[in-house]
């Protein structure tokens, strides 16, 4: 096929996208305290071949103040510097820069500035979490608000963006507060009427519109359809009217849907491009070009949308992360060697953190500075050495991919018949099909390079490897669920549990079937407890979830799936509880303790327990070679040196690569606002 199309010049106002590959703004979790890794981050894409790179959400006040969360910010000259070197950096690569200026509104905390949060009605604060409540603003607040607006543009602008982005999305904004019929109780000209609530937003939009003097675009991020609650505007209603009632003021609509758990699926609910059904319509309303999102990873995709006049401009964050030279490896032909997205959202669980932004496709993002890590170039070994790589799961196959591009010989043996460890057998899970492409990108380009041999179904003793004799030898053996009850709130083994047909996630995989009435006990608290109970309700069982955890699948809630698994339960008809601690069997059923103070005992029908817990590193291959060979040479990877996420395991293999590559793995700069300029 050909991909011109996506290459061909966008017309932006007063600027010109170099092409229609737009990096939309997302939160790096480096925010104003660490300016360099923003930079850095976000010049990898310009330099990739984003023709359009847009800086995260930037605080325009101190009453937009988000506390401990890194977000960007632009109360005033202070923060000038550090935008004006990340503009320079994006346009040294031909793209052009965007920032979303933003004030919060109703989810600020102001826990720093000490500044009562303010929104259009005096309501509790958009996060129950907190013990805050929002004044309702004067028309003096309004007057100021607009003022701090019109300052930030201003110094935008002299920092030299090309576009300047109004944000009224993902109910993160103070001016999608206004828009709400749910937040906004005025009874003023700001309220009431949808035209009354369009007013702020209007008025920002015509202040920007004047900073910008045609001199850079004005965009606006607007989201066109809410979900999870009443009140909520649609596609199909007020959000139209919206679009429409502004069709032709901003230079450019970037769309999407709100709240975040909607906007940001995982692939395990959600296809590529699922947003379009909700977005589509603005393309007919305005003649203003259209960015959107959709997690987009597919070229052919992506030219179906331009050529269907549904999109002007193709939007990604998690694509961007994944692989910031996407546009470029398009360009040049090389689609096999794209690192597409898998939805995981491990992206998206950082910002939880405050933390800066992690990728199980990409182990570079955010190491762009602090260690001086490229997602495609990796500095050639210093001399010729050879590599044995045991074990061919994430961690195997992105060291050995990584120590190939510098040029070391590698040799990797896998006992199992097939590459990829657990990425292969959790892939055949329900919904987790995407996670194969952790497998498939880096085995596929192992297969098409000639200092790699590749050695499956075969399994290795110490005696055999040190026979080998390689220079540098990497464990990366994996880890083994537990069955005996110890998980992340039990330490300690049940002796009883020999008592009953337990069955751990790896048995799942290896299908043994499970008989009668089946309870998944999760005390791990991740994605594996839910999509082994609906893998198992799918195969036809009678599956019960439990956990002792006050919440299902708690840490789900940060890679925003904790909703949609419970939707997914609901759906199936899976019943679940919480805070249940597993405590005897009692002939056919289970007996749980409850984690309230209280509450009685409660007993379930269960033929055979399916413990998902912790998992035991299979590390005894690696004792026993560095007996023999000594602790210099052989190395660890992945879950066989400390069992964590597949993210984690795919950084580990590429961090030990790169320490074998040079001979030294203490370079770590802390970043920081004054060394901006170093």
């Amino acid at each position: 096929m050909n991909y011109d199309l996506l290459f061909e010049a966008v017309q932006i106002g007063p600027v010109t996208a170099p092409n229609r590959f737009y990096a939309v703004p997302h939160a790096t979790g480096h925010g104003n305290l660490q300016p360099n890794g923003s930079i850095a981050l976000r010049e990898t894409k310009a330099e990739g071949g984003w023709g359009t790179v847009v800086m995260q959400i930037t605080e325009i006040a101190a009453s937009s103040d988000m506390a401990n969360h890194p977000m960007e910010r632009l109360w005033d000259e202070t923060y000038l510097d550090a935008h004006a070197k990340l503009v320079e950096r994006i346009k040294r690569h031909g793209a052009l820069s965007g920032i979303e200026l933003a004030h919060c509104g109703m989810r600020a905390r102001n826990y720093v500035s000490g500044i009562p949060v303010i929104g259009p009605s005096n309501l509790p604060l958009l996060r129950p979490e907190f013990p805050i409540q929002v004044r309702a603003m004067n028309k003096s607040d309004i007057r100021d608000f607009r003022d701090s607006h019109r300052k930030a543009a201003q110094l935008a602008k002299r920092a030299g963006y090309d576009i300047l982005y109004v944000y009224a999305a993902h109910d993160l904004s103070l001016l999608s507060n206004f828009l709400s019929a749910r937040n906004n109780q005025r009874s003023d000209e700001y309220g009431g009427s949808l035209k009354n609530r369009v007013r702020l937003l209007r008025e920002v939009l015509e202040d920007t519109l004047e900073v910008a003097s045609g001199s850079c675009a004005v965009a606006l991020r607007f989201s066109v359809h809410e979900f999870g609650f009443e009140q909520a505007m649609t596609y199909d209603g007020e959000a139209r009217e919206v679009v429409e009632m502004l069709a032709e003021l901003p230079d450019l609509w970037d769309v999407n849907i709100a709240g975040w758990p909607a906007d940001s699926q995982t692939s395990r609910f959600s296809e590529e491009g699922y947003q379009l059904e909700f977005t589509d319509f603005v393309k007919s309303v305005t003649t203003k070009p259209v960015v959107g999102v959709g997690r987009f990873t597919s070229p052919e995709k992506m030219i179906s949308l331009i050529r269907s006049g549904r999109l002007d401009l193709i939007g990604a964050a998690r694509p961007s992360i994944a692989d910031p030279f996407l546009p470029t490896k398009i360009r040049e032909g090389r689609l096999n060697e794209i690192r597409e997205c898998i939805g995981c959202n491990i992206c998206v669980s950082c910002d939880a953190y405050g933390v800066p932004v992690k990728c199980t496709q990409n182990p570079s993002v955010s190491e762009e500075w602090r260690r001086g890590w490229h997602p495609e170039n990796i500095p050639s070994v210093k001399k010729q050495q050879t590599g044995l790589i045991v074990g061919g799961g994430p961690a195997g196959l992105e060291c050995a991919w990584t120590l190939v591009r510098a040029g070391m010989h590698v040799t990797m043996v896998e006992a199992e018949e097939e590459f990829g460890g657990r990425v292969s057998r959790e892939s055949r899970l329900s919904g987790l099909f995407a996670w194969s492409r952790v497998r498939d990108y880096r085995l596929m380009q192992l297969q098409q390079h000639e200092n790699v041999e590749l050695f499956p179904a075969n399994r290795l003793n110490a005696g055999d490897i040190e026979e080998f004799d390689a220079d540098n030898v990497v464990i990366a053996t994996g880890a083994s669920w537990r069955g005996d009850g110890v998980g992340s709130m039990n330490y300690r083994p049940l002796p009883w549990l020999n008592e009953m047909i337990v069955l751990t996630p790896d048995d799942v995989m290896s299908n043994v079937a499970p008989s009668g009435p089946v309870i998944v006990y999760d005390d791990d608290h991740f994605y594996m407890g839910a999509v082994l109970a609906e893998h198992l309700h799918r195969m036809g069982n009678e599956v019960r979830f439990i956990t002792p955890h006050q919440e299902i699948s708690a840490w789900t809630a940060f890679t925003l799936e904790q909703g949609a698994i419970m939707n997914r339960f609901a759906d199936l008809g899976i019943p679940y509880h919480s805070n249940l601690m597993v405590k005897g069997k009692q002939g056919k059923e289970l007996v749980f303790t409850s984690m309230l103070p209280g509450m009685e005992d409660r007993a379930f029908s269960c033929e055979t327990l399916v413990f998902v817990g912790a998992r035991l590193a299979r590390d005894e291959l690696q004792f026993e070679v560095r007996k023999r060979l000594g602790e210099n040479k052989v190395y660890a990877v992945g879950d066989c040196d400390v069992p964590g996420t597949i993210q984690a395991a795919v950084f580990s293999g590429h961090r030990v690569a790169r320490q074998i590559i040079d001979g030294d793995e203490s370079f770590f700069r802390l970043d920081r606002p004054d060394i901006v300029n170093r």
